[in-house]
């Protein structure tokens, strides 16, 4: 898929999870690319875009070492439960190097959990997912 067809659809995930829930799930959905050990933005929406890039690494806490590692696939995707503030929730593997990262920047993963709307809410996220796994983005 390409990156224009993966961005409508990342979209599309973010509303129908906010949707199911009731509230937003994620105020925060990064592209980036970490190939040849570069980072970049590639696309954001959210409350802090310079914040962002600037406390990526920092961020990235728990998730840090799955998105370092070549042994995930496309659509492949992991959660920090206790991530909280700015420290990432999720991220999925979008194609080589390529990444989508999921935040919310006031509950940790937790906390949203416990909501039984949550269960629901998962749905989007795993279609997604399933749709880059059998199409993964290329640039």
């Amino acid at each position: 898929m390409t990156f224009d067809q993966v961005n409508k659809r990342i979209k599309t995930c973010a509303e129908q999870m906010d949707a199911r829930y009731g509230k937003v799930v994620f105020d925060e959905w990064a592209v980036v690319s970490l190939a040849e050990q570069k980072g970049r933005l590639l696309s954001y929406f959210g409350p802090r875009k310079d914040g962002f890039q600037k406390n990526f690494l920092d961020d990235a806490g728990s998730l840090r070492a799955g998105l370092l590692t070549k042994q995930h696939d496309p659509g492949d995707f992991e959660f920090s439960r206790h991530a909280i503030g700015t420290g990432f929730e999720s991220f999925m593997v979008l194609g080589k190097g390529m990444y989508l990262i999921c935040n919310n920047t006031v509950q940790s993963m937790d906390a949203i959990t416990k909501d039984p709307l949550w269960l629901g809410a998962q749905v989007p996220f795993v279609e997604l997912s399933d749709k880059v796994r059998s199409d993964p983005v290329t640039l």
